[in-house]
């Protein structure tokens, strides 16, 4: 069997190392002519960092990454509302990371060079179209050098070619734009010093208005006594209502459109600076963040409305391409790798090629589904937005606004939704041998 991944992010590097672990053959384009550590930071789940870590890579996340030790939410004055624990300390037996997007990337790529071979990841190709047949996919593809195309063949063809992905656009031709409920985001990573356990993930305001979120990424730094702290701003703008830009197409461009999603459009400080400017806390002065950051991406808060079908016959979707999802809760990377994990197990397990991406789907569609949903009503955010109505002004015992009772409702709530994940992530045996 060989199997064609379209994109080479998290999600299809992860699945081309998965799928040659259980000795399927794999190949992989991408459409960016170089692969570079780009992007901001990301959070990668206990759940996925056991995958990887089955995958061999647990030492490369252990250098490159932070143990988040708890996720702590405060008022937009840096007053602390509640705070649960991360990772091995929640009880999980592997950690949580906080990690460079890109240095992951590369991670993974450097990874599938060396066991695969340096010719599977092909830089610079760009998918135009497939076409099915009872033998495989037959993939159409324009090399960016040289303006030609090719047709490639496969018995399975991936789409993990994110929000814009040509080969969802191909399966779903009748799907609106990516849906954007009015905040926009800007990313930075600014070097800094360790704040609060020094592996604090600082959740500050509400995203019924503005929302602060800052977290250290580099081990490297950390060992220096320093931190490279990866942070996160959320304005809501409402009334701008501009359009997506949704193309159809895996690479699309900037249309001129403000609400252009692209994970790496640049920013600018005068942008994002004036809606934190007197965000100053005793911990973490998040104007000098703002300033201090080399580089600013931009970026609308948007996801797609959950599909009924991932693909049909030898054909299927993985990651952003399948289920796009606000970039909250740490779930985007963690479920492309969970992705990637299923679909090679099915491959491997189930004896035709369709029936295993059948397998894959109803394993992982419902599931990812329930998290796009989710990501857009979290209970940590009504809480947020419960104090900022209570308090605007801040307060001095978090037990001035909120009753026993109802810190009490957010704990239990937590514990139940997560204590019993910890025994089941933990008692589950591995996916593949």
């Amino acid at each position: 069997m060989h199997v064609l991944i379209v994109g080479a992010g998290i999600g299809g590097l992860s699945a081309a190392l998965s799928l040659h672990a259980v000795g399927i053959d794999v190949s992989v384009i991408e459409s960016a002519a170089t692969l570079r550590p780009l992007g901001v930071g990301i959070n990668l789940l206990p759940h996925a960092v056991r995958e990887l870590t089955e995958l061999e890579l647990g030492d490369e996340l252990a250098a490159s990454g932070i143990r988040t030790a708890e996720i702590v939410h405060f008022d937009r004055h840096g007053n602390r509302i509640w705070g649960v624990a991360s990772g091995r300390h929640a009880g999980y037996h592997w950690p949580q990371y906080s990690i460079h997007r890109g240095e992951l990337q590369l991670i993974l790529l450097d990874a599938v060079r060396a066991r695969l071979g340096p010719d599977t990841v092909r830089t610079g190709m760009t998918f135009l179209s497939f076409e099915e047949s009872a033998g495989g996919v037959t993939v159409r593809v324009s090399d960016r050098a040289t303006g030609g195309t090719t047709s490639l063949r496969a018995d399975v063809l991936v789409g993990a070619d994110g929000l814009y992905s040509g080969v969802r656009a191909q399966l779903h031709p009748d799907e609106p734009p990516p849906r954007w409920g009015g905040i926009k985001l800007w990313r930075g990573v600014t070097p800094g010093l360790p704040f609060l356990s020094g592996r604090t993930v600082a959740v500050s305001g509400t995203n019924a208005a503005r929302k602060f979120v800052a977290y250290p990424i580099s081990r490297k730094a950390e060992l220096q006594g320093g931190a490279l702290i990866n942070w996160v701003a959320e304005v809501l703008v409402p009334g701008d209502t501009g359009d997506t830009g949704d193309t159809g197409g895996g690479d699309g461009g900037d249309g001129g459109d403000s609400q252009w999603a692209d994970w790496n459009r640049a920013g600018r400080t005068e942008d994002v600076l004036p809606w934190f400017a007197d965000w100053t806390f005793d911990w973490l002065d998040i104007p000098a963040l703002i300033s201090d950051a080399a580089e600013i991406l931009e970026y609308p808060m948007v996801d797609r409305d959950p599909l009924p079908l991932w693909g049909r016959g030898r054909v299927t979707l993985l990651g952003d391409a399948a289920h796009p999802m606000y970039p909250i809760g740490a779930n985007g990377g963690s479920q492309a790798v969970l992705d990637a994990r299923v679909l090679a197990y099915s491959l491997a397990t189930v004896a035709s090629p369709d029936d295993a991406l059948a397998a894959y789907e109803e394993d992982r569609r419902e599931k990812a589904n329930a998290i796009v949903l989710a990501c857009r009503d979290m209970p940590a955010d009504r809480m947020l937005h419960m104090v900022s109505v209570r308090a605007p002004d801040g307060f001095d015992q978090i037990t001035d606004v909120l009753s026993a009772a109802e810190l009490a409702a957010f704990d239990d709530a937590y514990r139940e939704t997560t204590l019993p994940d910890v025994a089941a992530l933990n008692a589950r045996p591995p996916l593949m041998p």
